[in-house]
């Protein structure tokens, strides 16, 4: 693994960069735009079955590094790899911001009853983090990305994929159990990454996404004295 993060090209920066930047305005940038709006609560009785359990806030933090782990592993990959995957990633942001304007979601979060590391770290995410911006799930759909994108990847040790795919299991359920999401937004989640995902892989819509970053990259590093693609 070590090796593969080693082989990252400089050139991939930049997309994940902009997957980045794309990702935090159609989740937050919307989220301002439809403070007002009224937002519907999917709650069912089996999310109310779904206990409360503080504890499970460390794996929904963890995440992050996850995230950044896999990204940078799938960039490694390869150039139609990488483009096809960003494709898909950014498609799918896209998607969740027609989403969060059409069809706002929020939720109704539990007493946090203690003074635990635990629970004050929950208190903290509540505070950080408002329940809008729900369905689909974008902590969920962006731990399926990282599965998806490594997995079968013959550059990608078999331990790590099995590990991934068990780590992404484990951030769903830390959704539920920290009730920052319900259950459709988990299945939502996932759903539309891996739709976007075999779309990207089927056709050749990264052809013009790629063009695009490769165009950006050749005066980045040009102007920065590298040369490009290396």
């Amino acid at each position: 693994m070590k090796k593969l993060l080693s082989r990252l090209p400089l050139d991939g920066l930049i997309p994940l960069l902009s997957c980045f930047l794309i990702n935090d305005f159609v989740y937050f940038i919307l989220r301002i735009f439809m403070e007002g709006a009224h937002h519907y609560d999917f709650t069912t009785p089996l999310d109310r079955m779904i206990p409360f359990h503080p504890p499970w806030v460390s794996i929904y933090f963890i995440c992050y590094i996850f995230w950044v782990i896999n990204y940078l592993l799938i960039a490694g990959l390869g150039k139609e790899q990488l483009y096809r995957f960003v494709t898909a990633d950014i498609l799918s942001r896209l998607v969740c911001g027609i989403f969060f304007v059409l069809l706002p979601t929020t939720n109704v979060r539990p007493e946090i009853v203690g003074n635990g590391i635990w629970e004050e770290l929950m208190r903290w995410l509540y505070a950080v983090d408002a329940p809008t911006n729900l369905f689909p799930s974008i902590h969920c759909l962006t731990s399926w990305f990282c599965y998806i994108g490594i997995r079968r990847q013959p550059h990608i040790a078999k331990w790590y994929q099995v590990f991934s795919l068990i780590f992404t299991i484990f951030i769903c359920l830390s959704t539920q159990f920290t009730k920052q999401h319900y259950l459709v937004d988990v299945l939502g989640g996932i759903g539309l990454a891996q739709l976007c995902y075999s779309l990207s892989m089927k056709y050749n819509w990264y052809l013009p996404v790629m063009k695009f970053f490769e165009t950006i990259n050749q005066k980045v590093w040009r102007k920065t004295g590298r040369t490009y693609g290396k």
